[in-house]
């Protein structure tokens, strides 16, 4: 399944992750997941009317100080299955009758992933599965995944790779990240969507706009627009709120303005996106839960 030095994403730490050694990500060769669930409020061809059954994996190969799911992400809750009970889930989330598979930071634990698909396949698992990455991966495990992912669902967080060591501990994310979206774009090619909306095949490229960093924000939209293809979905979010460590980051603690959102949707409506979907703006913290507008 895993090799024993582990090469699964770019920090390529070449650790044996057989033998129980930890990298970066501090997974070892177990799944690990925090749960799984029906989530009604990815974008409106994800979650269609039945929900997206999402799979939450726990661990991450970025360190993000504002990460949502840090508990998941950077604190490693959760439970350890087997590849069998992986598939099982898969099933399970079918039988409920949701739209997708929503595989959630599956990146580390692709080599068991892979091998959870064909057993659940062999079993009747008919669903589109969906890939919902951060987006620093490597071309080569990408590779592996051809045929088995029907929709990518990638961040592209930053433009600045400075910004990206400093909030997400991480090197050239930029460069790795359109990469890796351009080889889910050879992978999907042509976008398909069933006669209820619901995307069957495809991308949407995420970018969640921080605050204090519209020109970062500006900078990836407009490297989508000029460089990728322009049927491309694109989903502009404005659900950040401060949390784990970004409380105590000078630039991060506070929500988005509304002028800073103005000034977003402005430069959306700018470039003219052929597909895709801008959130509101809540009033408050409990009102960041996605209202998507075309």
């Amino acid at each position: 399944m895993l090799n024993n030095y582990c090469n699964i994403c770019p920090h390529k730490c070449k650790i044996d992750r057989n033998k129980g050694q930890t990298g970066r990500c501090k997974a070892t060769n177990k799944i690990k997941i925090a749960l799984y669930s029906i989530h009604d409020f990815e974008e409106p061809c994800i979650s269609g009317k039945k929900g997206s059954g999402t799979v939450f994996f726990s661990n991450c190969n970025l360190n993000c100080i504002f990460c949502q799911n840090y508990e998941i992400s950077q604190e490693g809750k959760g439970k350890e299955i087997t590849i069998e009970e992986l598939a099982k889930i898969f099933l399970t989330q079918q039988s409920k009758n949701v739209e997708n598979i929503n595989l959630v930071t599956p990146t580390i634990y692709v080599p068991q992933i892979i091998q959870a698909i064909k057993i659940a396949k062999k079993e009747g698992l008919k669903i589109p599965i969906v890939y919902n990455t951060n987006a620093y991966e490597n071309i080569e495990t990408l590779k592996m995944l051809e045929g088995y992912i029907d929709i990518y669902l990638p961040d592209l967080k930053y433009f600045d790779n400075n910004i990206a060591k400093k909030y997400s501990k991480v090197e050239n994310y930029f460069e790795v990240a359109t990469n890796a979206i351009k080889e889910m774009i050879r992978q999907v090619k042509e976008i398909k969507l069933n006669s209820d909306g619901v995307m069957q095949k495809g991308i949407i490229i995420r970018h969640l706009v921080l605050p204090n960093n519209i020109e970062n924000s500006k900078k990836v939209l407009k490297y989508i627009k000029e460089n990728l293809p322009q049927n491309i979905y694109v989903s502009v979010m404005a659900q950040y709120f401060p949390t784990y460590k970004a409380k105590q980051n000078e630039e991060l603690n506070r929500k988005l303005t509304k002028e800073e959102w103005k000034e977003i949707e402005k430069y959306v409506e700018k470039l003219e996106f052929e597909n895709g979907y801008i959130q509101e703006l809540g009033e408050h913290e409990e009102e960041y839960v996605p209202k998507w507008e075309m």
